[in-house]
């Protein structure tokens, strides 16, 4: 099973051939500027498309603090995606208290796990709207 720096080299080298498809559902990488150092950093995390848009959830397995890559696109939203071979800017952003119950149970139909993350937490998981810049 694919994870971490492994799954991005070989998503990256294979475009998306392998680690796109990641147990039952799908994985796109997100690469974000440190908030601190200013080196991109990327990420696989599950997404699903909603309109142009790609959505993602800041879950950390239901940490209490955020993951990183979400607090690198706070200070700078504009990010990478790759989705399979394809790759394109986007600009993040932390759904909308209106959006976020449809975007939510999108992501827990992919990834059912999410609402339990969810109870581990006193915490909002945020889900994130990555809108391509075209």
């Amino acid at each position: 099973m694919l994870y971490g720096k492994e799954h991005v080299r070989r998503y990256q080298e294979t475009d998306g051939a392998e680690g796109h498809d990641w147990n039952g559902t799908t994985v796109l990488l997100l690469t974000t500027k440190g908030r601190r150092t200013g080196q991109p950093y990327t990420t696989p995390l599950i997404y699903q498309r909603h309109g142009d848009a790609c959505v993602v959830v800041a879950s950390k397995g239901g940490d209490p603090d955020h993951p990183q890559w979400y607090k690198n696109l706070q200070a700078d939203p504009q990010v990478e995606v790759q989705v399979k071979g394809e790759r394109f800017r986007a600009r993040a952003r932390t759904a909308t208290d209106e959006e976020k119950p449809e975007l939510w149970g999108l992501m827990t139909r992919t990834w059912p796990d999410y609402d339990e993350y969810q109870t581990k937490t006193d915490r909002q998981i945020p889900v994130v709207v990555l809108d391509p810049e075209r």
